[in-house]
């Protein structure tokens, strides 16, 4: 009996820096960001106790988060997070087919985008979209024919908010897109020999039946990463727009508006307040991603 509880007190003390560091660093901050929720803090003053206040003002008060910033994340979370989602594996899933050296040299490609910061990446697509004549995509426009004048399509509030979602699925290839490949590349290339053996007949069956079974672990982890990412984002509208806030708050996400009571108008138990409903927003995406590739890997 001595020896088990050995090896888990080794475990225990190989665990123990990390958990330092994510107790102190995310469960703490989460702590005192809950505390801080119930409070009105300025970042000067000591903090007053105001109760319910906060939540009440966000959900019954503040139109801009009501009418813009908490419709805004919830539709770019469901457009880019399962867009994004689905472009990874399927991206991953052709990787995989491919030759080494091509494959590397591929992954890396659609990978640094998720790297560069939004504002190097609104100077990408700022270039694109461009509101006069030099813009990439309404200089071939005027050349054939198809509009008389540029489009103004980074002032235009109905299209603000769709090229917000071409650039999410364009950066989406982060960690997960990198888990999903080699949860692919690692499974047991036998099994699909034997289920062919058994009946298999293309490649679609050998996705369904095989591959994502047998990679249940990297589905959820890509999963969790799309859904953190998603709701993560901030300061691209801002930054396409070059206006704080971009025209009629199109775009304008929750991280936005938690960002400007925190750092702009310095209210940062309001702003705790909106991290907090955020947190919620999370948690209830990640239950429901749980649901379909929380179980136990299949033997």
């Amino acid at each position: 009996m001595s020896k088990p509880k050995k090896h888990s007190v080794g475990a225990y003390l190989f665990i123990l820096p990390y958990g330092l560091i994510f107790g102190v660093f995310v469960i703490f901050l989460l702590i005192i960001s809950l505390g801080l929720s119930f409070t009105y803090y300025d970042s000067v003053h000591w903090p007053t106790f105001v109760g319910l206040k906060n939540y009440i003002v966000l959900f019954t008060q503040d139109l801009d988060f009501m009418q813009h910033a908490f419709p805004n994340a919830i539709k770019y979370a469901l457009i880019v997070g399962p867009g994004g989602y689905l472009l990874s594996f399927v991206l991953a899933w052709i990787l995989a087919q491919l030759p080494r050296r091509f494959r590397n040299v591929s992954a890396i490609i659609l990978y640094s985008p998720s790297l560069t910061g939004a504002v190097l990446i609104s100077v990408v697509w700022r270039t694109l979209f461009s509101g006069d004549n030099r813009g990439i995509l309404n200089y071939y426009l005027l050349e054939l024919g198809l509009v008389n004048k540029p489009v103004q399509w980074l002032q235009n509030p109905e299209t603000i908010f769709w090229i917000m979602v071409v650039v999410g699925l364009w950066t989406s290839m982060g960690i997960g897109f990198l888990a999903m490949l080699s949860g692919i590349l690692n499974i047991n290339r036998e099994l699909y020999e034997a289920a062919y053996v058994d009946g298999l007949k293309n490649r679609f069956q050998e996705i369904i039946y095989i591959t994502i079974p047998q990679m249940r672990p990297q589905m959820m982890f890509g999963a969790v990463m799309a859904i953190v990412n998603t709701f993560n984002a901030s300061g691209l509208a801002v930054s396409l727009t070059a206006s704080n806030p971009p025209p009629e708050y199109a775009g304008w996400l929750i991280t936005d508006h938690m960002n400007d009571f925190a750092f702009a108008r310095m209210e940062m138990g309001y702003a705790s307040a909106i991290s907090v409903v955020l947190l919620m927003l999370v948690l209830c995406f990640y239950f429901m991603a749980n649901r379909f590739f929380g179980g136990k890997k299949d033997a």
